[in-house]
């Protein structure tokens, strides 16, 4: 495609197209934000800074505490920043065990977190957390701060489009937000905003806001050679949407995709995910909603009644008191209820609780409180295994669907820091090798947990099975292999592990003074016996005269 075809004609033309999916999914998620997170869409951009309006479809908070729950519980298990939930490795590396590549690891990693700590990204992956529960997707900006390296910046669900490429990866998103003529003013410069946002700073109307678009999608004028921006490998432009000018805010680009793209299952050929707990829950909490009304109107009707008398009794006032009595009629007629029930609140009042139980289950919210609570009595990570595997069974592609999302985030910042040149030079053997990265949360680990547990049944049985039949049975054990293997296993930092080349050298070095030893002790023993033999005042000389040595 030539240069003069990106136009702004150019980019309305693809956001028409990138509707079509977009709205064929936005009637699901105005539904699911209805009944879950009521604050967190904007379907509309000029509702930005304004009050959301009131939402009357949530008459019971369950909803509300299972997302909650379930972001927390994800924040700790998956992403908590008291723990090292990810780990560094070199991908085909045939020395997988080499003490000098995996102590560079190491200091990769901790250098990553150190950027994530001073980032603001442990702040907003809980919001993250509650988008790819309830809407199945979350998506957050990542770009490049003089200070931290990293800055993420979350997009509300309703405010962007994605599209995807022949592999299923998202590599388009259009995003449509307001921003204030100061802003723009300021971020974009006088010669590049509208003669609109000019107007407004003129005027004094710093914070009159205006609809922006942000296009970011692969560039078919990628030049790998050219230094320009607008040459690089995806294409980054802004502009005005209501403006005339068909100038652009700016046009630049990036090496890589500067977003982080969050998603749960998508069927087929889909653009955006058709299946997570929201959606799975959104059942049993309508219903839910519709027997608390239900329930409710019965408990209504059973302490406030409606009452039916002689019509004299019209004006006659009721007291709402113990002792209140109100007067008969003259045929000694009084105030009675028109009907009168007694529905079976409390089976009803049964069937709510399974309801919230299950949409509780849904968002797993019962499987993070085992891990916590099982954390508290310093639990390991096998016997949360050993307590609840069919449920860790049952987050596994949830997870491994957020560990991608996180992957794209650590191949942001690794290429960042190359960019920066704050990596320390790595070992030779590894210069031209490739990054592999491998997530060891509380969560993660518990899933490898079962590995951990079959090597300690296996070297348990071969243990007994050497003391009771064969000793040499225990040289079927490859002793520093099988500690390498646990301590990769149950993330043990690589310094805490001697390497098996100095444990071999030290061995060594063990045989060899025992030997010594073994030599000496011989020497002594064999010299006390001759001396037994032909008396202690003999010389050496003589007894081995003697001896028929000499």
């Amino acid at each position: 495609m030539r240069e003069s075809k990106y136009t702004k004609a150019y980019f309305q033309q693809r956001r028409n197209e990138l509707d079509i999916a977009y709205n064929a999914f936005k009637p699901d998620w105005q539904e699911l934000a209805d009944y879950f997170l009521p604050r967190s869409v904007r379907f509309l951009v000029r509702n930005a800074n304004k009050q959301p309006a009131k939402n009357r479809k949530i008459k019971d908070s369950t909803p509300l505490i299972a997302v909650r729950n379930f972001s927390s519980g994800m924040m700790s298990g998956a992403t908590s920043p008291a723990t090292n939930w990810f780990k560094i490795k070199i991908r085909d590396y045939e020395h997988e065990n080499s003490y000098d590549v995996k102590t560079w690891c190491s200091s990769v990693e901790n250098i990553f977190r150190n950027i994530f700590n001073a980032s603001n990204l442990y702040r907003i992956l809980p919001s993250v957390y509650k988008q790819i529960g309830v809407f199945g997707i979350s998506v957050f900006a990542m770009t490049s701060d003089v200070n931290s390296i990293l800055r993420c910046r979350l997009l509300p669900i309703g405010s962007y489009r994605i599209a995807k490429n022949y592999n299923g990866e998202v590599d388009t998103i259009c995003r449509v937000y307001m921003e204030s003529a100061k802003n723009l003013y300021d971020q974009f410069g006088e010669q590049n905003v509208s003669k609109s946002v000019i107007d407004a700073i003129e005027a004094g109307r710093y914070e009159e806001m205006f609809e922006i678009v942000h296009f970011v999608e692969p560039n078919k004028d990628y030049s790998p050679d050219s230094v320009w921006a607008k040459d690089k490998e995806f294409i980054s432009v802004y502009f005005e949407q209501e403006s005339n000018e068909e100038k652009f805010l700016s046009r630049s680009g990036f090496d890589k995709f500067p977003y982080a793209v969050f998603e749960s299952e998508v069927n087929g050929e889909d653009v955006y995910p058709s299946e997570c707990p929201g959606v799975n829950a959104l059942p049993d909490v309508k219903q839910l909603m519709s027997m608390v009304i239900d329930e409710g109107k019965a408990v209504k009707k059973m302490i406030s009644p409606t009452y039916k008398g002689p019509a004299s009794l019209k004006n006659k006032k009721m007291i709402d008191a113990p002792a209140a009595f109100i007067e008969e009629d003259e045929n000694g007629r009084g105030l009675s209820p028109i009907y009168e029930i007694n529905p079976r609140v409390l089976e009803v009042d049964s069937i709510i609780e399974k309801l919230k139980e299950s949409i509780k289950e849904i968002f797993y919210n019962d499987l993070f409180a085992m891990i916590l609570n099982t954390a508290e009595r310093s639990r390991t990570a096998t016997e949360v295994n050993e307590l609840k595997e069919e449920k860790m069974v049952l987050l596994s592609p949830l997870l491994q669907q957020i560990h991608n999302g996180l992957g794209q985030v650590l191949s942001w910042v690794f290429e960042e820091s190359v960019k920066l040149g704050i990596l320390p030079e790595p070992p030779i053997e590894i210069s031209d090798s490739n990054l592999e990265i491998e997530f060891v949360s509380t969560l993660a680990q518990a899933q490898k947990a079962v590995k951990i547990s079959a090597m300690e049944r296996f070297t348990t049985f071969a243990i007994n099975l050497a003391s009771s039949l064969d000793p040499a049975l225990k040289m079927k054990l490859n002793a520093n292999k099988i500690v390498d293997d646990y301590a990769e296993y149950a993330n043990i930092s690589p310094e805490q592990v001697i390497p098996t080349a100095d444990v071999e050298r030290f061995k060594k070095e063990q045989e060899e003074l025992n030997v010594q030893k073994e030599t000496v002790e011989q020497m002594k023993t064999g010299s006390e016996i001759i001396k037994n033999i032909a008396g202690s005042d003999i010389s050496n000389g003589e007894l081995l005269t003697k001896l028929g040595l000499l």
